[in-house]
């Protein structure tokens, strides 16, 4: 038994869905993760829930997507709805309207939390944040009232990173207060700018997805420790970065124990799993 409780706020299940990782995951695996040849292995459900119990983990939102579903993530939340949520990805923002019926009709279907996308990662990375092809998914996640989680921070693959700037969410959060806004995969080198931007922004949080607690900067802890004890949420990126890894870490901060407790699961409660508001 542990003395805390989290949620992970993003975990893959899919990757062992494809026989073969297209060739800049691998080299995510290979040379900036360092990590082994198993992190692409189909994954147990046995398996991942006892890491969460040895862990304290309560719940694990698992990614999935809208235009290539996940049969391993809604096969862990049929099993276990107790246990796992999901993360929806994969809108068509150059042609969204298809996209966003199948999204409105996924929410209401499957425990969905949050809907995510990724800058770097599509249109060859040339559209920010702030571009209006993100109106509709923006419109949309407000009507329903479902948070949207976008990438921010330069991304691991050898793509363009500068759409992922977190400077470019000012405009967004102004445009769209009534959105429920996360920025994903911390914000690195722009931690600055994000604290900046969570300071400004009532709707908006960080997630630490993918990054170790014992590598976040001082001034995020700081944070944390000062005007933004409800703004920074934990996750994993597991397998990437493993549980048995991160909430030992995590532990170890030198948070004070509210403070921590937010941390590794009050504020992802409060925030993906908290009452949903439609506009």
């Amino acid at each position: 038994m542990t003395d805390h409780k989290a949620i992970d706020c993003l975990v893959n299940v899919h990757f062992g869905e494809t026989e073969q990782q297209p060739s800049w995951m691998v080299k995510v695996r290979d040379d900036y993760f360092k990590g082994p040849a198993s992190m692409f292995a189909p994954v147990e459900l046995s398996e991942l829930i006892d890491e969460m119990d040895e862990q304290g983990v309560q719940k694990a939102v698992l990614m999935d997507s809208i235009a290539k579903p996940s049969t391993t993530a809604r096969k862990f939340v049929e099993a276990r709805p107790d246990r796992f949520a999901l993360a929806m990805g994969g809108v068509n923002l150059l042609r969204p309207m298809p996209s966003l019926r199948e999204l409105t009709a996924v929410v209401r279907d499957l425990p969905v939390v949050y809907a995510v996308v990724g800058p770097s990662f599509w249109g060859d990375g040339q559209y920010p944040p702030s571009d209006a092809v993100y109106y509709p998914l923006y419109t949309k996640c407000a009507e329903l009232g479902l948070p949207l989680c976008i990438n921010t921070g330069i991304p691991g693959p050898p793509i363009p990173g500068e759409v992922q700037n977190p400077i470019h969410l000012d405009r967004v959060c102004v445009r769209f207060p009534e959105l429920k806004l996360c920025m994903i995969h911390g914000a690195d080198p722009w931690w600055d700018v994000a604290i900046r931007l969570l300071l400004k922004y009532e709707n908006l949080r960080l997630m630490t997805s993918a990054w170790s607690p014992k590598r976040l900067p001082e001034s995020l802890l700081h944070y944390m420790r000062t005007r933004g004890p409800n703004k920074v949420i934990y996750a994993s990126d597991w397998p990437v970065l493993k549980m048995r890894r991160l909430i030992p870490e995590a532990l170890a901060l030198e948070l004070p124990p509210e403070v921590l407790q937010n941390y590794l699961y009050n504020n992802a409660n409060d925030f993906f799993f908290g009452p949903r508001e439609e506009q």
